[in-house]
């Protein structure tokens, strides 16, 4: 006999849980304001009602173009507590990419912050059929625009019973874009509670978790923790910004136990003078993603950093792999293996499965995998593939290997390798060789239009402060270390590498600039 009938526990659950078992317990901590679990609650409650008092249905989508703040917390999870679905948006995005996703989410509201309300009302006209009047902004007092302190403190915080199910539609997260145009990436309820109790446990998450967050809070790197945290019934660190004194002075002030950051973060974060001078004490875990990491710094991290230090290879769509600290130094150049539920294999040209130590391009499958690309079914076909049991994995794009062990290894983006001469050319091999030159700060390889060859390999390269060297040394440099097939046609210097927000470079741009270097 059972005692009582289980039914999945989601977010939204969560957050009333935590509402009301942690009552004065911190939530959300950003500059030196402090909301509690209470508090947090009965806001993300009240906004929640809010919505629905403007006629939002069940599933309807909300755009939200914010800087980093209290308020775009608590307006995320407000709507997800509704019953609707959060769609935030990457602040850096040109005005042309905001009305574009706007349309392609069929969002029914708009929230806008700062700079960006003045943006969103300049391409109103495009949008405004299918927004209505439910444009909200927390810091504009403009004619159109409903104000979000007071559309939520006009609402009640008791929420009435909203049945969401696990396949209904979360939130969704617009790819970055790095290698083609962004696509709107739809993760439903069951997926968001498996990325958060999932992660929660990968990444040594407890109650007493202060977790800091210094991307912006579009960004899936930034939800693992969020979510992570959430269900470890911890607190957030919210920084409206990152910068290196800043990060070093939150973590040494609010005693932050994990983090969710990219390898530029972790470098920066090393290389500054002061950086032995903080008091990291505190640090827990921290987890690092978002692009590769070199391994001259994953063993710097593993000598300087305090607390423990993991790796996450992953996709936003789902798939994830861990580099605990135990493994770090015995599988450097990996990203470890698949955490408790993910399935890998690596397949070649041909879709056939390749067996231990062959390259190929990395699939899988696991318990938080995407609900699918929204309205792109092209997208969605051409990242299937079956896997000879009939179930459906996912095609990362990306090109890797497996040992004997288990543990995945990168080889590069199959988006970004190189054919010259009919041979395959994986940038990262020339991008690891060239790292190590004292001179080099930051090294991207890409593939440039040659006459003979059809492509052939070119090195963008930033320089450390205050080192100097000629382009034509570094070139013979490097070829002199690289495999024949793999010597670069010439090195050109830039002050830095275009990145998106999540510190990816963009390739595709530098492809564009340099379209004709080698002609």
């Amino acid at each position: 006999m059972a005692w009582f009938s289980p039914k999945p526990l989601l977010i939204p659950d969560i957050l009333a849980q935590n509402q009301a078992y942690l009552g004065s317990k911190p939530a959300v901590i950003i500059d030196d304001d402090e909301v509690s679990w209470a508090e947090f609650g009965a806001g993300t409650a009240r906004f929640a009602n809010a919505l629905l008092g403007t006629g939002l249905n069940h599933g309807d989508r909300v755009v939200v173009l914010m800087k980093n703040s209290y308020e775009m917390v608590e307006a995320m999870f407000g709507v997800i507590r509704a019953g609707l679905v959060a769609v935030p948006l990457n602040v850096s995005i040109a005005d042309d990419a905001i009305t574009g996703m706007i349309r392609n989410a069929e969002a029914k509201a708009v929230l806008a912050s700062g700079e960006h309300v003045h943006r969103v009302e300049q391409l109103r006209s495009h949008v405004e059929e299918q927004v209505g009047e439910r444009f909200i902004a927390p810091d504009a007092d403009i004619d159109g625009w409903l104000n979000y302190a007071a559309l939520r403190d006009a609402a009640d915080d008791s929420l009435a019973d909203i049945i969401i199910g696990p396949q209904d539609e979360c939130n969704i997260i617009y790819s970055s874009g790095t290698t083609g145009l962004p696509k709107g990436i739809v993760h439903d309820h069951a997926g968001r509670e498996a990325w958060g109790s999932d992660m929660a446990v990968a990444l040594r998450y407890h109650a007493g978790a202060r977790t800091l967050c210094n991307l912006g809070l579009f960004s899936n790197i930034v939800w693992v923790g969020i979510l992570a945290t959430f269900f470890a019934g911890g607190t957030l660190v919210v920084s409206r910004r990152f910068a290196v004194d800043d990060c070093l002075a939150t973590i040494e002030k609010h005693r932050v136990t994990h983090s969710t950051m990219v390898p530029l973060q972790f470098q920066k974060l090393l290389e500054h003078p002061d950086f032995d001078r903080y008091d990291l004490s505190s640090l827990d875990a921290c987890m690092c993603c978002g692009s590769p990491l070199a391994a001259s710094v994953k063993r710097e991290l593993a000598e300087r950093w305090p607390g423990q230090f993991i790796e996450l290879y992953g996709l936003t769509e789902g798939l994830v792999t861990i580099l605990s600290p135990e493994d770090l130094l015995r599988k450097t150049d990996s990203v470890g293996n698949p955490c408790p539920g993910q399935h890998l294999a690596i397949i070649g040209s041909n879709d056939e499965l390749l067996p231990v130590g062959e390259a190929g391009e990395i699939v899988g499958s696991c318990r938080f995998m995407m609900a699918g690309y929204h309205n792109n079914d092209a997208a969605n076909e051409e990242a299937t593939w079956m896997h000879p049991s009939g179930e459906r994995w996912l095609r990362t794009g990306d090109i890797g290997k497996l040992d004997e062990d288990g543990f995945l290894y990168l080889v590069d983006r199959k988006k970004d390798m190189i054919i010259s001469g009919g041979q395959n050319i994986y940038p990262a091999d020339i991008e690891a060789a060239m790292i190590d030159h004292d001179a080099v700060s930051e090294v991207a390889v890409i593939g440039v239009p040659h006459e003979k060859w059809g492509e052939t390999p070119l090195a963008v390269v930033v320089l450390v402060d205050g080192a100097s060297v000629e382009a034509e040394e570094l070139t013979g440099w490097v070829n002199s270390r690289v495999g024949k097939q793999q010597r670069v046609v010439g090195t050109v210097f830039v002050d830095e590498l275009p990145r998106n927000p999540n510190g990816k470079v963009l390739k595709r741009e530098l492809r564009t600039t340099y379209m004709e270097a080698a002609q």
